[in-house]
């Protein structure tokens, strides 16, 4: 059966990545910090879809973490990353210390960009494989370093996707806004300021996004709302676009 390790995999959009591609016969490396939240999260897939579930307890903020997660994606048996691992910054660049900055930007750039690059070292002999790089709507907005970051995660999974689809490999960004997740809670951000609306559920944007995955897209964008917001951002001003509410992932 096919392999997908996902970093960020005990809650949200991780974790519902692991659901989807288990029921999908995925066996899966399952990665995060928390142990006992793997443990849990691991038995409950097994059980429920019969697939082999391993964990990998890591911090990818720390060399040694990082170090041991890309040793692992880079051994023949992964066959889809899913890089998801991330966290917001709620006071403005000025006001967090430069540590946290630093930190904020390895984990957004740094992680995928290794994790990537080792899975395409053991893919590329093979002729298969998937890279799922988690981007944000705020890549398309100049929002700080959370949205440059994720300018990033876009930009090269753009490049990626075209550089290596002949060669048997899907680099796929995706690029949701504000999702139901664990996510602004751990940023203390009050939810209700956001128009229902624009929320999106976790289960539909992982469905869309192994659904563009499969058709080869370099981007995916899981609504016609943020869409629309994407395409909104080409033709307004970006001091406007920057004092919209566009944090979300």
């Amino acid at each position: 059966m096919p392999t997908a390790l996902i970093t960020g995999a005990t809650a949200g959009i991780g974790a519902e990545f692991a659901r989807q591609l288990a029921a999908k016969g995925n066996d899966l490396v399952l990665v995060a910090r928390d142990r006992s939240r793997l443990e849990q999260r691991a038995r409950e897939l097994s059980t429920e879809h019969g697939v082999v579930t391993s964990i990998l307890s890591a911090d990818l903020m720390t060399r040694e973490g990082l170090a041991l997660v890309e040793a692992r994606v880079a051994k023949d048996d992964i066959d889809v990353l899913v890089n998801n691992a991330g966290f917001g910054l709620v006071p403005p660049f000025d006001e967090n210390s430069i540590d946290e900055e630093v930190g904020h930007l390895e984990l957004h750039v740094l992680v995928p960009m290794r994790l990537s690059h080792a899975a395409l070292r053991q893919m590329l002999p093979r002729a298969t494989g998937t890279i799922i790089n988690i981007a944000s709507v705020a890549g398309f907005t100049p929002r700080g370093t959370y949205g440059a970051a994720k300018a990033w995660v876009l930009s090269f999974s753009r490049w990626a996707n075209i550089n290596y689809a002949s060669r048997g490999i899907t680099v796929t960004a995706v690029a949701p806004g504000f999702v139901h997740t664990e996510f602004h809670e751990r940023m203390n951000v009050d939810k209700s300021t956001v128009p229902s609306f624009m929320w999106l559920t976790a289960d539909h944007l992982v469905r869309v996004a192994l659904r563009d995955v499969a058709r080869g897209k370099a981007v995916s964008i899981p609504s016609a709302r943020y869409k629309f917001v994407v395409w909104l951002t080409k033709w307004m001003p970006s001091r406007i676009i920057a004092k919209g509410a566009l944090r979300g992932r």
